[in-house]
Order: structure tokens, then C-alpha cells, then sequence
């Protein structure tokens, strides 16, 4: 079982843009979970406005944040390569977490923050799926007692 959103109970991916408030994991943006954050579309804006950001595998076009595909991150909607419509927000992002334009510690620091939100999801992940195993644990074992109870009620003289 999937981690799921509290706002819109759809599964949580490790690619999403999340949040969390009392505990509790969401979608920055339910509608759109994969959208770069604000920090990254600012990352971009103001390091990589000059050089290429992306390619498109299957047309094999780059861009620039300046021409990126069809829209812009500055929108906050995905970016879409005009030609086959793919979606090159994770080859953006990609290049963001390794662009040598942006300094060391810049880069590290996102780099890191992004690396917390995955391992989040993952314990979180992994927290439902013991809490899932112990719960069906505790199901059999009450199943079993209440056998074991029916069955000795049935002996009764």
C-alpha cells in the first residue's frame, strides 16, 4: 500500500513535490505533484537562464530556460516539449541538481532538501507497511482466540 496524499488521497511517488503538516504528507499541488517548487523555478530563473536546461529525448531538442518548452517554469506548469508534448520537468530538475553554474552550496542544499522530502516518503512508506504487517498479525490472532473461545464455549455441559 502507497503512501496516499491527505488532501487528495492519491498515492504519494517519490518524483511528487510534497509537504508535510502535523505528520501528516501531501502534494504541494494536487492537481500537479510533479511541478518544480517555487525555489526551483527561482534556482533556474536566476542561474540557468543562460545556457541549456533540457532535452528532449525523443525529438532530440534542447532548450534554454529562456525558449524552454512551451511554457516556462515562471507559469508553474510543466514543461512540454512543443513538438511531441513530453514532459521535460524531470530532465529540468535534473539538470538543476547538477548544474555547475549554481554555487557548491546552493546546489548541495537543494540537492539535499530534495533527497529529504524521497526519504520521508520512503519511511513514511515503510511505517504503513510494518504498521500494515502488524495489524494483520493482530487480525489472525484475534480470529485464533476467537476459535479457540467458540470451540471451548461448544464443550460446555
Amino acid at each position: 500500500m502507497q503512501v496516499q496524499c491527505t488532501k487528495c488521497s492519491q498515492p504519494i511517488a517519490l518524483t511528487d513535490i510534497i509537504e508535510s503538516h502535523n505528520g501528516h504528507l501531501s502534494h504541494v499541488d494536487c492537481k500537479r505533484p510533479h511541478v518544480p517548487t517555487p525555489e526551483e523555478r527561482a534556482l533556474v530563473f536566476v542561474y540557468c537562464s543562460g545556457h541549456l536546461v533540457a532535452r528532449c529525448p525523443a525529438c532530440d531538442i534542447s532548450f534554454r530556460y529562456t525558449n524552454s518548452p512551451q511554457t516556462s517554469w515562471r507559469g508553474g506548469r510543466t514543461n512540454m516539449c512543443p513538438r511531441c508534448r513530453r514532459d521535460l520537468t524531470e530532465n529540468v530538475r535534473r539538470h538543476l541538481y547538477g548544474c555547475a553554474m549554481l554555487p557548491s552550496e546552493v546546489r548541495h542544499r537543494a540537492r539535499a532538501v530534495r533527497e529529504a522530502a524521497q526519504c520521508l516518503v520512503k519511511q513514511t512508506q515503510e511505517l504503513r507497511d510494518n504498521a500494515d504487517v502488524l495489524i494483520l498479525e493482530a487480525e489472525a490472532a484475534l480470529f485464533e482466540s476467537q476459535q479457540a473461545l467458540r470451540a471451548a464455549m461448544s464443550k460446555r455441559p
